[in-house]
C-alpha cells in the first residue's frame, strides 16, 4: 500500500458520501494503491451506517474501525495511524472543511525530501472570534515554546512518511503536537496552504475550551522534549536555585545578628530561609527519583535513546 488516508469521524454522517467522492476524484489519477482508514469515534447520528455502506461498496479502498464509545480526535488518531498500511500517510477531518484535492500538493512536496508536509489554512473560514483568533494565539504560543515554527498547527490535514510517526504515543489532545514529536526524532518538516472550506453540515465539535486544553498539553509536551531523558536537570536545577535562594536568606539573617543584634528568631525571613532551603532539597530528591522512572521506563520498553535516518553501508567485493 503506497498511501493511507486517516479520517477520525464524529456526527459526520452528512458528509461522509461527499467526502469519500471528492477523496476518489482526487486520487484516481496518482495511480497509486490507496486506502482510507474511517475511525468512528462512537458517533451518535447515523455515520456508522454511512460507513458500513462505503466499506461494502469501495471493498478494495475503505477500511472502517468502530470505538466502543467516544475517545476523542487524537485517541482516533492513532487508531488509524496503527491501523494504516500505507507508507505515507495523510491525516484529514471528516467535516468537508479540508479539500482532498490539496493531497497531490501534500504528497509532491513530500516527494522533494520532507518527512512531514503540514497544511496551513491561510484563507481561513470560521468564525474569528472563537476559532481563529484563539488558534492564532495557540499557534504562536507552540511555536515559540517548541521551537518548531508553523503557522497552523490545528489544521488537520498533513501528510507523513511512516518512518516520522514512530518512537511516540499521543495522549490528550495531543495530535496537534505530531510535528513537535517528529521534528524531535529528527523529521524534514515543510508547510504549504491549502484550501479550507465553510463547514456545510452540522456544527463544530470544540470551542474555545479546546486552546486551554491546548496550553496546559504544551507543559507536557515542553517536558518530553526537554527532560524526558535527563528531569534531573529540571527538578536539579530549580532545587539548587531554591537552596541558594534559602542559603542567601539565612546568611542575610546571620550577619544581621552578629553585627546590629537583630534576633533572628522574630524574624520571618527565618522560616522563609529554611522552607526555601527544604523546598530545595525536596526537588533534588524528586529529580533523582525521575532519573531512576525515566531508565527504568526506557530500559523495560527496550527504548533507545537515539534514532536512525538510515544505515549506509558499502557493497562488498564478490571474490
Amino acid at each position: 500500500m503506497n498511501l493511507s488516508l486517516v479520517i477520525p469521524v464524529y456526527n459526520e454522517a452528512a458528509s461522509l458520501p461527499l467526502l469519500y467522492e471528492a477523496i476518489e476524484k482526487a486520487l484516481k489519477p496518482l495511480k497509486q494503491k490507496w486506502e482510507v482508514v474511517f475511525v468512528d469515534d462512537g458517533s451518535r447520528d447515523s455515520s456508522l451506517d454511512v460507513l458500513r455502506t462505503l466499506a461494502e461498496k469501495n471493498l478494495n479502498h475503505v477500511r472502517v474501525l468502530v470505538f466502543r464509545r467516544n475517545f476523542g480526535q487524537t485517541a482516533a488518531i492513532s487508531a488509524g495511524i496503527d491501523h494504516a498500511q500505507g507508507e505515507t500517510i495523510v491525516l484529514m477531518d471528516s467535516d468537508l472543511q479540508n479539500d482532498p484535492a490539496d493531497i497531490p500538493r501534500l504528497l509532491a512536496k513530500l516527494d522533494e525530501g520532507y518527512d512531514l508536509v503540514s497544511g496551513w489554512r491561510k484563507d481561513r473560514k470560521d468564525n474569528r472570534l472563537t476559532r481563529t483568533i484563539p488558534s492564532n494565539i495557540a499557534n504562536w504560543l507552540i511555536s515559540v515554546v517548541t521551537g518548531v515554527h508553523l503557522h497552523d498547527y490545528g489544521c488537520t490535514l498533513k501528510a507523513y512518511r511512516r518512518e516520522a510517526l514512530g518512537g511516540f504515543r499521543l495522549y490528550g489532545e495531543m495530535h496537534r503536537f505530531i510535528p513537535v514529536f517528529a521534528h524531535s526524532i529528527g523529521a524534514r518538516i515543510a508547510e504549504i496552504p491549502v484550501s479550507h472550506h465553510p463547514r456545510k453540515f452540522g456544527k463544530a465539535n470544540y470551542g474555545l475550551d479546546r486552546t486551554v486544553k491546548v496550553i496546559l498539553d504544551l507543559f507536557t509536551v515542553k517536558f518530553l522534549l526537554e527532560y524526558s531523558h535527563k528531569p534531573i536537570r529540571l527538578f536539579g536545577g530549580a532545587g539548587a536555585s531554591l537552596m541558594l535562594i534559602g542559603i542567601v536568606d539565612l546568611a542575610y539573617i546571620f550577619f544581621r545578628r552578629m553585627f546590629f543584634n537583630v534576633p533572628a528568631s522574630t524574624s520571618p525571613l527565618l522560616l522563609v530561609g529554611v522552607m526555601f532551603v527544604i523546598l530545595g532539597f525536596q526537588s533534588i530528591l524528586m529529580g533523582l527519583i525521575a532519573e531512576l522512572l525515566a531508565r527504568t521506563y526506557h530500559e523495560a520498553q527496550h527504548k533507545p535513546t537515539y534514532t536512525l535516518r538510515e544505515i549506509i553501508q558499502g557493497k562488498q567485493k564478490k571474490k
